[in-house]
This record gives structure tokens, C-alpha cells and sequence, in this order.
């Protein structure tokens, strides 16, 4: 059920007057109009900023030679399409994407700095020895890592340990981490603004302007087409076009001149390493070629190191906490139940799935639910799963064809800012939400949310200008502390849950009654038939997997925390 921003669901409410208070918006279990939905596809699909931003920080880090950056994004996109494929049929059932995230990249961060600086035997090498004990490959680590965090997600969702954490999590925890979620982005999405801030500028007004000022705007009545409210709906995809369109017609005339993610990068100032940061690559030089399968084969088996299972450990527990805030965004912007613990389990298990299956055939970074395309949901109201799936298959497409990737790579930088700019606060905004479910003007609260906020951005600030503090001698400990000390993400997630659960105070002052988490849907707490229905329609698993979990062998743990039971609880 896709509802109004300014509605939200009610297990209270009759079924007549909920039907009622439903727009014309295609819902999560509806198919909308096959040509709205193409359209709703390539909107979703476009939303590769992060992708980029990855790509950029990859070919800073490892030096990537010209075909290899082609190659890298035609795997990143297939991969993200065979995940998202797995997440919308097997996991949650939301209208998520996977794609992989800045929590990821982190700790992918740290680990390459350690194998570019570290040289291929210590202390004073012979020259058999330089023989013996060759340079590490970085991109084979890296699969590695991916592999371990596929690996660590899977525990936690079949396990259900993430169900089992989610109970203890209120409003002071995820409003916190979804806040900071929006907060993460601001240095990179400047980064990629101050490609050209005029064009940047252009296209954040024309975003407001489609999403809020013409929410309402229906096609006329003549055009013989459903009456929809296409302006919002696709106030994402019509001012990227149009932009986009424009910045060509002037780059002909010689009029713009844009950069690429690799001439950006230096004004971050977020090496690890004092690396050259190579040019961009001329596309012109070289041929590419228009099918490639994204195999391992091109770039070898993946290396399990004890430094890649370091980084990659932090990696997965970052994702997931990022994950679990996105399942709880996407049900509130789409006024539908929150998500129960089982859904949380297998949405966690088929992304660590996923991971597992892109880093075994040659993906760099594993995957995440996308933070802009759930956010993306807050301006389009408009959140079927068959679109999703529908964008799933056009990454599967283009992720075979270098070529064609291209055109994604020509997307102006400035434009994914801008982008970034706008979706990233719907999560702020939501997030600050939560806070009206809380005694917001208890003491314990103010501290709790002004530490765990503040201290996530801190450490993370610090310790990346500190490169060096952190040396205890071991590699992979030094790559396990230093990832976690830089992943704001993580920390919040467990500076709030400590904070939350070990300070005293009461349910009312936590957000945790139980009367007020029922009529706000915070919680899947049973509210009857009619709530239990909701749930069961947009989160049960599909009828081949529901036989799967009544099987005898499959109705201990650890598969019971996957399925639901008529009381809409785990087993």
C-alpha cells in the first residue's frame, strides 16, 4: 500500500476507510502501467551516484588501467542486479536495491592502503626472496573481503541474530542512525557538486520543484492515460534528462568543460596514502568491447587474508546496520507495517547471498541496500516491487556490455551531487521524525542522541587525518580498529544501542510503550487480523520457500528466524 507522506498506516483503521485514504499510486504488490513502469526503472536505475563515487575512489586507490575501470562497473552493476534480483524475491520483499555502499567502501579503503604501502617481504629482501613473496594483488583481496562480508551476513540473518538485536532497538537508535545516514554523504556529495555548481544548482531547484511543488500535477484527461501524478513520481528521472540533455548541447559548443571523479578526488583529501592520482583515462584510446561476461576468471580466485577477514567483518556489520535503517525507511515513506524480525533475517541473508555469490566471481566490494534509491522513495511515493525488479534486469543487461556502461560514466558529476543533495535528506527528515515518538525533552535522551551523533562524527574526522595512531603491531588488527573507527555508520548504530539499552528510563521516556508503538506502527506488535494481513501480503517469503521452511529439517533454528508465524512473530 503506497500512501501520502502525511499518512501513515493504522492496524486500528477500518479496511473501508483505508481503502479510501489509498492514492492512485502504484503499490508495493501492484503492477503499474508497463510504460510508467519502464520509466519508474530507468529512474531507479540512473541513481548511480554511489557507483560512480565507488568507481572513482576504487581507481584513485588501485591505479586502474584503461579497460579495467569498464570492467570494474559493468561487475558492480551486474552483480547489484542478480543481488537486488535475490533481495525482492527471496529477502525482505521490499522495493530495495543493492548496490554497493560508502559503508563498504570504508574498510576497502583501509585495507588497500595497507596493501599498496606494505612491500612484498619485510626487513632486508634478497633477490630470491622478492621472487618468492610477489606484491599482494589488491583486487584479489578485495574479492576476498567480499566474500567475508557475504559470509558474515548470512550468520547474522539465518542465525536471526539480527532479530534478536532488533527488538532492542527503538527510536533513540534508529533515529540516530538514520540522521547520521544523511549527514555521511555531504562531503562527498559537495565533492561531486563542485564539478560545476551551476548545473549542480539547476537541478536540485528543478527536484524541488517537480517533488513538492508539483506533487499534485495529474496528466490532462485528454491524453486517454492514468490519471497519475507523473511529475512526482518521476522528479527524479525528468530534471536528471533534461540536464543532462542540456550539459551535452553546451559541451558540443565547447561552451563546458566537466572532470571526472578521479581529478575531484584530491580536494577530498581522504587518502589513506600519499598515492598519485592518476588522469583521466581517454576513452578514445583504446576499444571496448561491447559483451563481457563479469567472470573471475579475468581477475582471479579471491584471496581470504586475515587482514581482508578483518576489514571485511567491520564491512558486513556496517552494511547491515545500514540495511536495517533502510528496511525501516522504505516501510515508513511507503506508510506500510514495519518490517517483522523474520523479514530483517532474510533480507540480511540474501544480501550476505548476494555478497557471497558477487565476490566468488571477481565483484571488488560486496552489497548493501542503496541508501539514495530507498530515499528516492520519499519524492516519488510511488514503491512497486516489480519495478525494482524491473531495474534489477537492466542491470543484468548493461553489466555484460562495457559499452554501453559508458553512458552512465557520462552522466555529469554535478548532476549525481545534486541528486545526492536532495534524496539523502529525506533520511534526515525521517529520521528526526522518529524523535516525536520519545520524551525528546528528558535529560537521558538529549545526552544520549547529542553523544552518539556527535562522537560518530568525531572519531571518524580524527582518525583519518591520524593515519598512523593506530599501530599495534598486527596488520589485521590495525585494519580492524582503523575500520571501525571510521565508519560513522557502525558507530552510532552502537553507540545508540548501548546507550539506549544500558542507561535507565522508562518505556514511555524510550519510545517503548507498547499502546503508543501500535498506534504509530513503530513495531510489529499484534493488532489483529487486519494488521497481521498487511504484514503477511508485502513480507511473506514465496510460495517454493514457504514449503521449503515446513520441511522437518527446516523448522529448527537456524531457519526459523526466516519464516513468520500466524501471530506475524518468528518461530
Amino acid at each position: 500500500m503506497i500512501m501520502d507522506a502525511g499518512q501513515r498506516f493504522d492496524p486500528e483503521l477500518p479496511d473501508e476507510t483505508r481503502s479510501t485514504s489509498r492514492t492512485d499510486i502504484s503499490s508495493v504488490n501492484q503492477h503499474p502501467p508497463c510504460f510508467l513502469n519502464l520509466l519508474l526503472a530507468v529512474q531507479v536505475f540512473v541513481q548511480c551516484s554511489l557507483l560512480i563515487l565507488v568507481l572513482g575512489v576504487l581507481q584513485q586507490h588501485l591505479l586502474l588501467q584503461d579497460g579495467e575501470r569498464e570492467r570494474l562497473l559493468c561487475s558492480m552493476l551486474f552483480y547489484s542486479g542478480l543481488s537486488t534480483l535475490i533481495q525482492s524475491c527471496l529477502g525482505t520483499c521490499l522495493p530495495l536495491v543493492q548496490a554497493p555502499s560508502l559503508e563498504i567502501l570504508i574498510p576497502a579503503i583501509v585495507l588497500t592502503a595497507q596493501i599498496v604501502t606494505e612491500p612484498a617481504c619485510r626487513g632486508h629482501c634478497e633477490e630470491s626472496e622478492e621472487d618468492i613473496l610477489p606484491r599482494a594483488n589488491p583486487v584479489r583481496e578485495l574479492q576476498g573481503m567480499t566474500v567475508m562480508v557475504g559470509m558474515v551476513q548470512l550468520v547474522l540473518g539465518v542465525t536471526g541474530l539480527s532479530g534478536v538485536v532488533l527488538r532492542h532497538c527503538g527510536p533513540l537508535v534508529i533515529a540516530p542512525l538514520l540522521c547520521l545516514l544523511g549527514f555521511s554523504i555531504y562531503r562527498e556529495a559537495a565533492l561531486l557538486c563542485s564539478d560545476h555548481w551551476a548545473i549542480a544548482a539547476l537541478t536540485v531547484i528543478l527536484l524541488v520543484f517537480l517533488s513538492q511543488h508539483l506533487r499534485s500535477y495529474m496528466l490532462p484527461a485528454c491524453l486517454s492515460m492514468p490519471q497519475l501524478p507523473v511529475c512526482r513520481m518521476l522528479s527524479v528521472l525528468l530534471p536528471l534528462m533534461s540536464v543532462w540533455a542540456l550539459c551535452e548541447v553546451l559541451e558540443s559548443f565547447g561552451v563546458l568543460r566537466l572532470r571526472s571523479v578521479s581529478e575531484l578526488l584530491p580536494a577530498l583529501k581522504t587518502s589513506n596514502t600519499s598515492l598519485p592520482v592518476p588522469l583521466r583515462s581517454d576513452l578514445t584510446s583504446f576499444t571496448v568491447p561491447w559483451l563481457s561476461l563479469p567472470l573471475a576468471a579475468e581477475a582471479g580466485l579471491p584471496l581470504l587474508s586475515v587482514r581482508g577477514m578483518a576489514a571485511g567483518v567491520v564491512a558486513a556489520l556496517s552494511s547491515s546496520v545500514s540495511s536495517v535503517g533502510m528496511y525501516v525507511l522504505t516501510a515508513r515513506l511507503l506508510g506500510v507495517p514495519p518490517p517483522p524480525a523474520a523479514a530483517c533475517n532474510r533480507g540480511l541473508g540474501a544480501q550476505g547471498l548476494g555478497s557471497v555469490v558477487a565476490g566468488l566471481m571477481g565483484a571488488p566490494l560486496g552489497l548493501s541496500s542503496s541508501v539514495p534509491n530507498t530515499c528516492t522513495l520519499g519524492l516519488s511515493q510511488s514503491g512497486s516491487r516489480w519495478t525494482v525488479q524491473l531495474t534489477a534486469i537492466l542491470g543484468l543487461a548493461l553489466g555484460v556490455s562495457p559499452r554501453l556502461t559508458q553512458v552512465i560514466t557520462s552522466v555529469p558529476l554535478a548532476i549525481y551531487g545534486a541528486v545526492l543533495s536532495v534524496t539523502y535528506t529525506i533520511a534526515v527528515a525521517t529520521g528526526v521524525r522518529y524523535f516525536q515518538f520519545t520524551h525528546i525533552d528528558s535529560g537521558r535522551n538529549i545526552f544520549n542522541i547529542g553523544l552518539a551523533v556527535f562522537m560518530s562524527l568525531v572519531l571518524p574526522h580524527w582518525f583519518r587525518m591520524q593515519t598512523l595512531f593506530i599501530d599495534t603491531g598486527m596488520v589485521s588488527v590495525d585494519v580492524l580498529l582503523h575500520s571501525l573507527l571510521t565508519s560513522p555508520v557502525l558507530l552510532v548504530g552502537i553507540l545508540a544501542f548501548l546507550l539506549d539499552n544500558t542507561v535507565s528510563g522508562s518505556s514511555s521516556e524510550r519510545g517503548l510503550d507498547s499502546a503508543e508503538m501500535e498506534k504509530t506502527g513503530w513495531t510489529s506488535v499484534d493488532s489483529g487480523p487486519g494488521y497481521h494481513r498487511e504484514v503477511v501480503l508485502i513480507y511473506e517469503s514465496p510460495y517454493l520457500l514457504r514449503r521449503l521452511w515446513h520441511l522437518p529439517w527446516f523448522r529448527t533454528t537456524p531457519f526459523s528466524a526466516c519464516r513468520i508465524t500466524d501471530d506475524g512473530d518468528i518461530l
